[in-house]
């Protein structure tokens, strides 16, 4: 299940089932779960851990230093992996910084498609797609189901909600609400992620109910403060709307604004 040409440094722990393609490299403080799998040419540097049935394709970097200007290397950081996720050829993650909290988290059945980057202490959640060189700046959250196109680049700080979808080439550098399509340089919201919600099995009452509070915030011309008070009643019938306002509420950055007409 190890290749010959492999080299797994004596402090990895590597649990049943694991295999290892020729030529990669294993670092001291790698934790990698059950039947993952790592292609040739990889380097894994730790602390970082890896749960079960991963598949990591050639040429990844998975828990370098991080990219911080800062970054002290005598303080521990690490990255943290969950289960079934599969990353494709050349993509790089990187550890924590101890300002960020220490330690960059990536969810469960995630696709991370080729070329794609995650900077230091972002945090990914669960159902998650990137598409071809998406990229994560630091501090980054994206939340479940959130798909990132093609070349999304995200900034600093930013959220990306859940069941989100980010067109392909997006710059965005505020945070995007869930279940609305952002697009553009700068992102502007476009529209609801109608078909995300549905594949989720979302009721039509609800999409409904999303379809109007998107309206309210970008539609009818009223301040931010002005949108939330008015959808506070539909959130009060509405765990999803309840959701929306919720996500918009713990906002720093602000959220993307709306397109013209």
């Amino acid at each position: 299940m190890i290749d010959v040409a492999a080299r797994i440094h004596p402090g990895a722990r590597l649990a049943e089932g694991v295999c290892i393609g020729p030529w990669t490299s294993v670092g001291e403080g790698v934790e990698i779960g059950p039947n993952s799998i790592i292609g040739a040419h990889c380097v894994l540097t730790g602390p970082t851990r890896i749960g079960a049935d991963n598949r990591i394709y050639p040429f990844c970097s998975i828990g370098e230093d991080p990219q911080h200007a800062k970054y002290n290397p005598s303080v521990p950081v690490r990255l943290e992996i969950g289960d079934r996720n599969c990353f494709r050829e050349y993509v790089s993650i990187h550890r924590g910084t101890p300002s960020g909290g220490g330690v960059t988290r990536i969810g469960n059945d995630n696709c991370i498609m080729a070329y794609c980057h995650i900077a230091h202490d972002c945090a990914v959640g669960n159902h998650t797609t990137f598409a071809n060189n998406a990229t994560l700046a630091g501090h980054v959250e994206i939340q479940d189901y959130a798909i990132l196109a093609g070349f999304v680049g995200v900034h600093q700080f930013c959220r990306v909600g859940e069941s989100s979808f980010s067109a392909i080439a997006s710059v965005i550098v505020r945070d995007l609400p869930p279940y609305f399509i952002a697009e553009g340089n700068t992102a502007r919201a476009r529209a609801v992620n109608r078909e995300g919600l549905k594949r989720r099995g979302f009721p039509p009452s609800a999409i409904a109910a999303i379809k109007q509070a998107f309206k309210t915030l970008y539609r009818q011309s009223l301040t931010l403060k002005g949108a939330l008070e008015e959808l506070t009643p539909l959130a009060q019938e509405c765990s999803e709307v309840a959701c929306l306002l919720d996500f918009i509420g713990k906002s720093k950055r602000g959220i993307v604004r709306g397109r013209a007409g």
